[in-house]
């Protein structure tokens, strides 16, 4: 079972981390960005944007179900809402790179899946994958928010 997520003061007004024990579903990621990035609105007086949220939400969905499905499982994930937007990292055990997964197979039939990682890299601003020193990586990826 998942332990619930904490949310943490980063240093600048409105600025907030939502720090999980353990996540273990994208459900439970995206509750996290939710109540960082409404923290964020609550504590500056900004309205929110919808659909910024939503693209944070999906990019943090996304990233979370690759590190499931290919990387060998979460093994941290942050989100920092600050300045241009939502900071969001995800490691998992895999030292294997993200690749674009061709629509169709060798026989030209249609695949499915393969529309995670496009996602990613359309909706964010920046997106870096890093090695970690014991083994696997961490993505991080910035969803602007206006």
């Amino acid at each position: 079972m998942c332990e619930e997520y904490t949310t943490e003061p980063l240093g600048g007004p409105g600025t907030r981390r939502a720090v999980p024990s353990r996540p273990c579903r994208p459900a439970d990621v995206r509750e996290a960005v939710a109540r960082a990035v409404s923290e964020r609105c609550r504590t500056t007086s900004t309205p929110c944007d919808t659909e910024a949220l939503a693209d944070a939400l999906l990019v943090a969905s996304e990233l979370t179900t690759n590190a499931l499905l290919h990387g060998g499982g979460v093994t941290d994930f942050q989100v920092d809402v600050s300045g241009p937007g939502v900071r969001l990292s995800v490691s998992d055990r895999s030292d294997r790179l993200p690749v674009v997964v061709p629509r169709t197979d060798r026989q030209g039939r249609s695949r499915q899946g393969g529309h995670g990682w496009p996602i990613v890299c359309r909706l964010s601003r920046d997106v870096r994958v890093s090695d970690l020193p014991a083994g696997g990586k961490c993505i991080t990826a910035l969803v602007p928010l206006p």
